[in-house]
């Protein structure tokens, strides 16, 4: 009988210090409980976590359409840890049964270092975590002093190629392009990722367009008459450092400043 279950039928639950055994059911989440020093912790990833190498080793039981509640609870894990918006329901089944869950839905480019320092406190890191949220918040604001009131360059941020989508200024890769003084051609779309068409681009001739890769930029180049194609402005971005909210990711917007910096002169050396 697994432990879950004698503590459901037999014995009241008592609560522990902290937990010894933690599914990540993200890998935004799976990496940042690496980071604060819980990898050990970690029993099962979904199937998208890749970061650090260790989590190679550990069993896959979730992806971004579901979960597997009979893998998870072969597991015996004492905390679970969702996207919030998108597991919400899905772990339903795992609080009836008294495991506890939490939720992490970072929305704000601030919000990460609060997420690492609960992370702290929900595994027994928390001096590991705070230094880790100091270092994040250190970076951020240094990178925020250094471009605020730079000359403005207007981005296409492509998330995705089919259908060719970007971000709002409401998401963190909108407020990262932001912080990095980029004006982002999408910014004002009511919702978060907006679905556009090329025409949509053209129109607003970007002078930095970013993607995932080079194979996905080089699309692009069927209209030399876009600036960012004319200026050779077409850049790679490390998806790994920006479309997941971790430590590492002040490293990627630190990354993406530069390319805007380097944007940013080319178009005052040209006018």
């Amino acid at each position: 009988m697994t432990k879950w279950l004698l503590c459901l039928l037999l014995v009241p639950c008592l609560a522990v210090a902290e937990p010894r055994r933690i599914v990540s059911l993200a890998p935004h989440i799976t990496e940042i409980l690496f980071a604060i020093g819980a990898g050990d912790q970690v029993v099962g990833v979904d199937e998208a976590s890749d970061y650090p190498e260790a989590v190679a080793r550990l069993p896959k039981i979730a992806n971004y359409r579901s979960i597997n509640l009979e893998g998870i609870l072969a597991l015996n894990p004492d905390l679970v840890i969702a996207w919030q918006s998108a597991q919400s329901l899905q772990v339903q089944p795992l609080i009836r049964l008294g495991i506890e869950v939490a939720y992490s839905e970072p929305k704000r480019l601030v919000d990460l270092g609060d997420d690492l320092e609960r992370f702290g406190r929900l595994t027994g890191h928390e001096q590991q975590a705070a230094q880790v949220a100091a270092h994040y918040r250190r970076t951020l604001d240094a990178l925020r002093e250094q471009y605020r009131g730079v000359t403005s360059v207007s981005v296409f941020y492509q998330l995705n190629e089919v259908p060719l989508m970007s971000t709002s200024r409401h998401t963190w890769i909108g407020q990262a392009v932001s912080l990095c003084g980029g004006a982002s051609i999408t910014a004002d779309s009511p919702t978060p990722y907006p679905q556009i068409d090329r025409e949509f681009v053209l129109a607003r001739n970007p002078e930095v367009i970013l993607a995932e890769s080079q194979q996905a930029l080089n699309a692009w180049h069927a209209w030399p008459e876009l600036t960012a194609v004319s200026r050779r402005q077409l850049f790679t971005i490390n998806v790994d450092a920006l479309h997941r909210f971790t430590p590492r990711t002040a490293g990627g917007i630190a990354a993406l400043c530069r390319q805007l910096e380097l944007a940013r002169h080319s178009g005052q050396r040209l006018d």
